[in-house]
């Protein structure tokens, strides 16, 4: 059951003055997986978030076991699943997977990724704070001021540190947002489920992963104007389970810039979770990843910052053809899913062939093999100074 833990009453100090060369805004999979990659780099890293550590679980927390063996958080894992059972209106099918998916432990991924952080001696360090806004290469929170050279915004879909360049809306419910709720009560299981049918969303799906000594069930949907707590309530309870553990969050499924005005982007922030599915763990470690070597670039005297920026950017936008894809292919299902088309296709998914070839092009769009790409720790201390003058343009 998620927990939220913060900073109250005389805890919320104002923040003390101090230099940084990099400031993380976000304390989840993309921000940790940006720090992962400057471990070693000899440079001041501060994260922010509003929360502790591993404090607040917004997902069902599953990912394939290809990340977790790649990043080395196997002790993480709580339960690893080979098949994918799908529910529609009048089929239950069997879908064979091509490789492993696993449910994990919030706090005890977050805990593995700090610890990573932290190797080689970076000094890295987390402070409690809500971050509001930001003027330049100052962020603004609820206890003061930071500033630092590099900046990244992996706080979410909200995009806090957007000066809102564009013009792109992200408040709900006109935005480009899905919305999901999750229970998890107390049980066991066996098999990962899935359904894709009316009779709990119109348009989106609901699903059911055991997780050791829980089951974490929910309902998404892909318009936002459509509310989720009754049918999660109502899944839980057909399920002979009670709606315990309330958790949700709204779901971007649009790319957005992932470099604007100076600041790098990753996870929701940058829309990077996938349409159609809403997995947005992956893809938030992967893109994170990719932001943290572009930084490490900056920080090793290798780019500089609008370097950075410009190579980050283009690196999320080249995966706009696969984004757009799944995108299109969530209206369509969306528009069918009260039609006997949507069994159809579970029905083809039954093939192993078919389900293979499928989820195999899938998992290519943020592969595990991605983690490998970390480059070399470097040696010796960088000053906030230095940083600074290897950003400049």
């Amino acid at each position: 059951m998620p927990v939220r833990a913060t900073k109250r009453g005389a805890e919320r100090t104002p923040l003390e003055q101090r230099d940084c060369d990099v400031l993380v805004c976000g304390a989840s999979f993309a921000g940790l997986a940006v720090a992962r990659e400057l471990a070693g780099s000899g440079a001041k890293v501060l994260i922010l978030d509003r929360y502790e550590l591993g404090e607040r679980q917004t997902s069902a927390c599953a990912m394939p076991t290809g990340w977790v063996d790649a990043l080395d958080v196997g002790a993480s894992e709580l339960q690893r699943f080979d098949k994918l059972v799908a529910h529609t209106a009048y089929r239950t099918s069997h879908w064979s997977l091509p490789w492993l998916y696993s449910t994990f432990d919030y706090r005890e991924l977050c805990a593995l990724l700090w610890d990573q952080a932290e190797a080689g001696g970076t000094e890295l360090e987390l402070e409690i704070a809500t971050v509001t806004g930001r003027e330049g290469f100052t962020v603004h929170t609820d206890r003061g001021d930071v500033s630092a050279p590099l900046i990244v915004d992996a706080l979410g879909w909200r995009r806090v540190l957007s000066s809102g360049v564009g013009g792109v809306p992200i408040q709900p419910p006109n935005a480009t947002l899905s919305r999901g709720l999750e229970v998890h009560p107390a049980g066991v299981g066996e098999e990962m489920e899935l359904w894709i049918d009316h009779r709990y969303i119109r348009s989106g799906y609901s699903w059911s992963f055991p997780a050791r000594d829980e089951l974490r069930i929910g309902v998404g949907s892909f318009w936002p104007e459509h509310h989720v707590k009754e049918p999660t309530v109502r899944l839980a309870r057909d399920l002979g389970l009670p709606p315990d553990g309330y958790q949700g969050n709204w779901i971007p499924h649009k790319l957005r810039a992932a470099a604007e005005d100076e600041v790098f982007f990753a996870g929701d922030s940058a829309g990077h979770c996938l349409p159609l599915t809403a997995e947005g763990i992956r893809t938030a470690l992967y893109f994170g990843l990719a932001c943290g070597r572009e930084l490490r670039a900056v920080l090793d005297g290798r780019a500089t910052r609008a370097q950075a920026l410009a190579h980050y950017g283009a690196f999320s936008a080249g995966h706009e053809r696969k984004y757009d894809s799944l995108f299109k292919l969530q209206r369509a299902i969306g528009r069918m899913t009260p039609s006997r088309a949507v069994t159809a296709l579970a029905i083809a998914f039954e093939s192993r062939r078919v389900s293979h070839w499928a989820f195999d092009h899938y998992l290519a769009i943020a592969p595990p093999t991605f983690v490998g790409g970390r480059p070399p720790a470097s040696s010796g201390t960088l000053s906030t100074k230095r940083v600074a003058v290897a950003a400049t343009t």
